[in-house]
């Protein structure tokens, strides 16, 4: 099953995305990084197409999990039972979208099968995507039963 980071802002200088992208190169299934980018200013009209611009890089039969500060709080080993609930279903993808500065727009919150938070603390975005990609590999890791993650 494919992993793929939908995020908004470009961070290809960032050495946290070239950390991400090394996390993300690992993964058992394949994964990516999609980067988008708003031209409009701050505010609602710049959530929404934002929202907009990351919803068109998921297929209709997609799995779509929205990163949220109010999402669930999403252990590893959580994590890793979603990803194995939506593999065994058939699922060919996974999709999770970071946000920008604002958040999602509520279309996105609806269309996605899952909202999540790893805790409530705010990340810069760039460090997020480098951890969002660790969890995904540690996730895909407890299932093959790897010993990168090891529960004390």
């Amino acid at each position: 099953m494919k992993l793929v980071i939908l995020a908004v802002g470009k961070g290809r200088t960032a050495s946290e995305h070239e950390l991400a992208l090394g996390f993300v190169k690992r993964l058992p299934g394949g994964g990516d990084i999609i980067e988008i980018e708003s031209k409009l200013p701050a505010g609602p009209k710049r959530r929404q197409d934002e929202s907009q611009l990351l919803m068109r890089h998921v297929p209709d039969n997609a799995i779509l999990v929205a990163l949220d500060p109010k999402g669930r709080d999403t252990s590893s080993e959580s994590l890793a039972d979603k990803l194995a609930v939506w593999r065994d279903a058939g699922h060919a993808s996974v999709f999770f979208a970071i946000g920008g500065a604002d958040g999602h727009d509520a279309v996105l919150r609806q269309r996605a099968n899952e909202v999540m938070s790893f805790g409530s603390a705010t990340w810069p975005h760039m460090l997020f995507r480098a951890m969002l990609a660790e969890q995904l590999y540690r996730a895909t890791s407890i299932l093959a039963g790897h010993p990168y993650h090891r529960a004390g």
